[in-house]
């Protein structure tokens, strides 16, 4: 499978950075062995063991992975191992062989000796032949190599995008869970107000005892107090930002640096709600919404 392809079909689903893929075929008289690993990182950071005769292919090898791999620290591992004799040419030394020809039917005539000469014979002698090792066809090699590592990509991207839809479903699940502490937070901060101004009146009517009580200025307290500690605005932009956070997800576009940003954008409204909290209940909220926003924060480190 093209490496285009292979890109094309995971344009769709998120992807994990965590991953492993693994090819490996015997083409043209070679044994190819590529194995690809990832783990997260903030970029892609490209390493690799490829044999040292081959060394032209790393850089082609680097480029054509970034294609489909647009974060996470990647290591690749290349083995090639030719079959024997394929990579050898014997020719005969025929300067050599002429050489031994005239020099033992030469000495044959001086000698009076039978001219017994064969090539079964000749061949016995030394230098006779030559071996060379054929030079690699740098071409063929890359185009040999780049298939097996286009089928060890493929795999390293359905493992990839597996990981990243578990990624995803966890991820979504807590993201439900923070939307409905965030309703029980809106349900008791009007709660909060009004207990505010129940005890202001209970407080003035014990300091003023008999004395009428002014409703007006219970009244303008609690309006000051319900501002003070309103939260409607840090809901509203959480809400939001979890919206965001969920088309991110659905998008299937490699979204891990911009989850991060909405994450630490949660974080900061819960942080303020939790700084204009009077109401140990709503104490408790923000802590089990830190809590949640922290794991979500961990995972999102793992997504492309």
């Amino acid at each position: 499978m093209h490496i285009n392809n292979i890109c094309k079909e995971g344009d769709l689903v998120l992807k994990s950075m965590t991953g492993y893929g693994r090819a490996q075929k015997i083409l043209n008289g070679r044994d190819i062995l590529v194995e690809i690993r990832s783990v997260n990182h903030r970029y892609y950071e490209y390493s690799s063991r490829v044999p040292r005769a081959y060394s032209y292919i790393d850089e082609k090898l680097k480029t054509m992975l970034k294609t489909g791999i647009s974060r996470g620290k990647v290591e690749v591992s290349v083995s090639i191992n030719v079959i024997e004799g394929r990579d050898t040419e014997i020719a005969i030394n025929k300067g050599a062989a002429e050489g031994y020809v005239n020099a033992l039917r030469s000495a044959a005539e001086e000698l009076g000796l039978n001219d017994d000469l064969t090539l079964s014979k000749l061949i016995k002698l030394p230098d006779i032949f030559t071996v060379q090792k054929t030079p690699d066809d740098e071409e063929q090699v890359w185009s040999d190599v780049s298939e097996v590592a286009g089928e060890a990509l493929r795999h390293f991207v359905e493992m990839r995008e597996t990981e990243g839809e578990k990624l995803r479903s966890d991820v979504l699940s807590k993201a439900g869970y923070i939307l409905s502490l965030v309703a029980r937070v809106e349900e008791l901060s009007p709660k909060t107000v009004q207990a505010y101004r129940d005890r202001l009146f209970q407080k003035l009517k014990d300091v003023l005892e008999s004395k009428d009580i002014d409703e007006q200025r219970i009244l303008t307290e609690a309006a000051i107090f319900a501002e003070k500690i309103a939260v409607d605005e840090e809901t509203v932009r959480l809400r939001s930002h979890i919206s965001q956070l969920k088309g991110m997800l659905d998008s299937g576009e490699a979204v891990g640096r911009k989850l991060d940003f909405i994450v630490q954008e949660m974080n900061r409204e819960v942080n303020t709600i939790g700084s204009k909290a009077q109401d140990l209940s709503v104490t408790k909220l923000v802590v089990d919404m830190k809590a949640e926003i922290e794991k979500i924060r961990e995972q999102i480190q793992n997504v492309e």
